[in-house]
């Protein structure tokens, strides 16, 4: 398989701002391992590192906020093929941060592409969680959900995670907790995670192979711009009775 042509960008909704050890981080490297060998463009951006504001809207500034760095960070989510959303759990839920991302997502969802469709059309999603305790599964479910509702395509497993045990603990790839050394470093022994991250990583390059080979999604049935101008293809509303 040749991948090569392919852009993925990754987005860690950590709490932590650089060069502060990000644990989701770590496992996001086990999947950019996997890009490197196949040869797949990358990047990665920890969106606390930048002045993203808080809203619906494309840009903040015209509503109030003297900065926001999501424009610019929008047209690396546009060039990319697969965008992979990583976020660490608090309380049972994804961090604040990737709440912000996917509004700022949702703001541009209005907008459409060449055909006429919503701008994520031909686009694929994936995401990869760390925490201690539960929610994983709960997650992925926001977060697959929300990345759907917008227009991007999720194929099968395309979420990937890590929790410990119940309770305070080392999280994934430390090397060290209560000056005891860990090895190897903590999650990088788990079976499940290794394989969900590379079955994730493989799932969303083959459907953004398919996709991007075949231009996309057909637009008959699908266009927004099609809709507006008065092209509705076989709908029509059930006889009132």
């Amino acid at each position: 398989m040749d991948f090569s042509k392919l852009k993925v960008l990754y987005i860690n909704c950590t709490l932590k701002k650089a060069p502060a050890k990000s644990h989701t981080e770590t496992l996001m490297q086990v999947s950019q391992n996997i890009l490197k060998k196949e040869k797949v463009a990358f990047e990665t951006i920890r969106l606390i590192d930048h002045n993203v504001a808080s809203g619906v809207y494309p840009d903040m500034t015209e509503h109030g906020w003297e900065q926001d760095a999501w424009p610019k960070i929008y047209e690396k989510v546009k060039e990319a093929h697969v965008l992979i959303i990583g976020t660490p759990i608090w309380l049972g839920e994804k961090s604040s941060e990737a709440q912000k991302l996917i509004e700022r997502l949702y703001a541009m969802s209005g907008e459409t592409n060449e055909k006429g469709q919503y701008v994520y059309y031909g686009k694929v999603g994936g995401c990869m969680i760390t925490g201690n305790e539960d929610g994983v599964k709960h997650c992925a479910m926001g977060i697959l959900y929300a990345l759907q509702h917008v227009g991007y395509s999720i194929p099968p497993q395309a979420d990937a995670g890590w929790i410990g045990e119940v309770g305070p603990g080392p999280s994934y790839g430390d090397k060290k907790w209560k000056d005891k050394e860990i090895n190897p470093p903590v999650g990088f022994d788990s079976e499940f995670t290794n394989r969900n991250t590379t079955f994730m990583t493989y799932n969303l390059l083959h459907l953004a192979k398919i996709l991007d080979e075949n231009e996309g999604y057909s637009n008959y049935g699908n266009s927004r711009e099609a809709w507006d101008s008065g092209t509705h293809w076989s709908f029509e509303n059930p006889e009132y009775r």
